[in-house]
C-alpha cells in the first residue's frame, strides 16, 4: 500500500466535513451558539497572538481533552449541545482533528477555512 501525501489525505478529508468563512464563525460566537476551540501549539498563541473568547486546546491534546470523561468536560468548559469549532494557523491541522473527531462521534463539528490567518483579518478581535 502507497503511502498517502498530506495533500491527497486533506483532499479526502475536505469532502467528509464542514468547513466554515472566519465570517461565519464570528456570526455563531457572536451569538453564543459554539465552542472556539484553538488548537495551535503555545508558542503560536505566543508569537501571533490569540483570538479573544477562544478556548485553546493544543493538537496533541485534542481527543484526549474531548473525551466525555475528561476534566474539561467535568469542570463544564466545553458545551457539547453546542458546535465544535476548531482553527490552527491555515487549517490543515484543524481539518485533520474535525475528522479526529467525527471519528470519535462528534456531530457538531466545523473548521474554519484559512484558520488564524483568515480570523486575523476578520472581525474577530485579536489579543
Amino acid at each position: 500500500m502507497a503511502i498517502k501525501s498530506l495533500q491527497t489525505l486533506i483532499s479526502e478529508i475536505i469532502n467528509q466535513i464542514k468547513t466554515i468563512s472566519a465570517d461565519e464563525a464570528h456570526e455563531m460566537f457572536k451569538n453564543e451558539n459554539c465552542n472556539l476551540i484553538d488548537i495551535r501549539e503555545i508558542n503560536e498563541l505566543e508569537n501571533t497572538g490569540k483570538v479573544e473568547g477562544a478556548s485553546h486546546i493544543p493538537r496533541g491534546m485534542l481527543e484526549v481533552y474531548l473525551d466525555p470523561n475528561s476534566p474539561v468536560f467535568q469542570n463544564g468548559q466545553i458545551d457539547q449541545n453546542k458546535e465544535f469549532i476548531l482553527f490552527c494557523a491555515g487549517g490543515v491541522r484543524s481539518a485533520l482533528a474535525v475528522k479526529s473527531l467525527k471519528d470519535m462521534g462528534y456531530q457538531k463539528v466545523s473548521h474554519i477555512d484559512g484558520g488564524f490567518g483568515s480570523m486575523s483579518t476578520s472581525k474577530f478581535k485579536i489579543i
